[in-house]
């Protein structure tokens, strides 16, 4: 069975799209709707724009899901899923790929989603930690110990959690995690603490703009980051994504219940290979691809 995988936020490079732009008449013309429907011209920034540029959250998050939807539509009929997911951001390109939001109404709530994201890491200073080689009960634990907001926020793959919260609270639980026999834990340079009760804010002005979207069913299950099962029922898919700002991302536990439910290879649409990587080492036997222009029939 065929699982198709949309990477999140880190993924974005200086020229990505440009080749989909100049190769598809049809990538040209969404690309250039998009650059209408945000009010300025993200695809500048995209092909040509600097890696600084590129950060912002307002314009990463667009990109990252443009290209994604993008290279799904380019696809034609070879883009046939049996079951997607999409990692944080990358759900709402696996919705618009899957059929259940459209290319437009997508593209609005997820510049939304970024604009309310940097909006609320502006009203108190928060960040993210990687924490490598412990399990995720040992940093569960340590987390929940530490004074401060700080809790689980990525479950990646096995030995690799990203965890988030308060500055010093992330700082304090670095410290016990090393203590308790993390092989590294480093403070990641984002925004702020995504994925925590930190964006509270982003999740209840992001809640009234998903309320106000009309979602289809979509054409194969999704597994939602809040869940990590299959979802068809349009009102849950809303519930997990108004969800999903102030929770953790299970994406060790989605990647696992996608191969129990049958997925034998994982297409990742999008820029890079980060999740190709994190499905390898959740299962060894899983089959990796990436999707590109080329494989249009």
């Amino acid at each position: 069975m065929n699982a198709y995988i949309f990477p999140g936020q880190g993924a974005q490079f200086s020229g990505m799209g440009l080749d989909l732009y100049e190769n598809s008449p049809e990538a040209q013309l969404l690309f250039e709707d998009a650059n209408e429907i945000l009010g300025f011209n993200i695809t500048d920034i995209m092909f040509e724009g600097s890696a600084e540029d590129l950060k912002e959250t307002k314009v990463t998050q667009p990109a990252i899901f443009l290209h994604s939807v993008i290279l799904a539509k380019t696809l034609g009929d070879r883009f046939k899923p049996d079951m997607v997911a999409g990692h944080s951001l990358g759900e709402f390109s696996a919705l618009v790929a899957n059929g259940a939001l459209t290319f437009e109404d997508g593209l609005r709530l997820v510049s939304q989603r970024a604009l309310a994201m940097q909006k609320a890491c502006e009203i108190q200073p928060s960040t993210m930690a990687a924490v490598l080689g412990l399990e995720d009960a040992i940093v569960e634990t340590i987390c929940e110990k530490t004074e401060g907001v700080v809790v689980a926020a990525n479950y990646n793959c096995p030995g690799q959690l990203v965890i988030s919260g308060e500055i010093n609270a992330i700082n304090r639980a670095c410290e016990a995690l090393k203590e308790a026999g993390a092989r590294r834990a480093l403070v990641l340079p984002v925004g702020g603490a995504f994925h925590s009760p930190m964006m509270e804010p982003a999740r209840e002005e992001l809640a009234a703009a998903i309320e106000n979207t009309v979602f289809n069913t979509p054409n194969s299950p999704i597994y939602q980051n809040v869940t990590a099962c299959a979802i068809l029922n349009e009102s849950e898919i809303k519930k997990n994504l108004i969800s999903q700002l102030t929770a953790p991302v299970r994406w060790t536990q989605s990647v696992q219940q996608m191969i129990a439910d049958g997925a034998t290879l994982f297409t990742e649409v999008g820029p890079g290979n980060v999740l190709q990587g994190l499905v390898k080492k959740i299962n060894r036997e899983a089959q990796t691809a990436s999707a590109s222009l080329e494989t249009k029939a």
